[in-house]
């Protein structure tokens, strides 16, 4: 059976990388059929737009299956929202894809970080480490659309690092500064470490594996790039997220390229 998992991969001649593993939308044809939630609802909970911010000048992953058909930033048991525990609640489907379609699934998942497994290899081999931005964002407004966004406990930006070797303080406090010292939309960032998320489980994975040779930032944005009740996107600010990543990514090149912090 061919797989059903969707993404686009991009590779540079840099040891950076950007995933977007939570961008996609689309579900199988083969599995459409079993879902309760419709389109709207899952858009809620997915990460739009951070695809588009993850077009960096470097390596790209780009997820184009939705985290409701095969969420690659659980573990393999909890990759499938069997239950509604699973996902905020909601009641994912309508009845379960039979058997053979889950364990396709799940081979999906072992298929993917055995890929992802070569890449940060191949990467480590040709610059000797890796980076990888972790791009995702999350919702502030989880009462009402009209809910007032609490900014003292939903940072503009929240960076997860918890599972990053100490020896890599350097970047991330580089990473901290360059992102503090911009704007968007003529306001001032945000920017806090581990106060919302501090990693997923992709990133636990490869710093489990290769925490000596690089870095994962887990870049979540909170969503005021767009109307997160009903997806409409605000562009300015989708593109000055993008910008505000790519200065970063540029720094952290200049501040890696003599060796610093590896």
């Amino acid at each position: 059976m061919p797989t059903l998992f969707e993404f686009n991969v991009r590779k540079a001649a840099n040891a950076f990388w950007a995933f977007a593993i939570h961008d996609g939308h689309h579900i199988s044809p083969m599995l459409e059929s079993y879902y309760q939630l419709n389109e709207d609802e899952r858009l809620r909970e997915e990460d739009p737009h951070t695809g588009c911010m993850a077009e960096l000048p470097c390596n790209q992953f780009i997820v184009r299956t939705s985290r409701f058909q095969l969420d690659i930033n659980r573990t393999l048991e909890k990759a499938i929202y069997r239950h509604p525990e699973m996902a905020w609640g909601l009641q994912v489907y309508r009845e379960l894809p039979p058997e053979h379609l889950l364990q396709q699934l799940q081979q999906d998942y072992l298929s993917i970080y055995k890929k992802i497994d070569m890449w940060i290899a191949e990467s480590i081999a040709a610059h000797g480490y890796f980076i990888v931005f972790d791009i995702h964002s999350y919702n502030a407004k989880r009462k009402s659309p009209d809910e007032i966004v609490d900014e003292v406990v939903n940072p503009q930006i929240n960076l997860g690092t918890l599972y990053n070797d100490e020896k890599w303080r350097p970047v991330i406090d580089r990473f901290m500064a360059t992102v503090s010292a911009q704007q968007v939309l003529d306001t001032n960032i945000d920017i806090r470490e581990n106060v919302k998320f501090k990693g997923g489980q992709l990133a636990q994975y490869l710093l489990q594996k290769y925490g000596d040779k690089g870095c994962v930032l887990s870049v979540e944005f909170r969503k005021d790039f767009m109307d997160e009740w009903t997806g409409v996107p605000l562009t300015p600010v989708i593109q000055a997220y993008k910008q505000l990543l790519m200065h970063a990514l540029k720094d952290l090149q200049n501040m890696l390229s003599d060796g610093s912090s590896r």
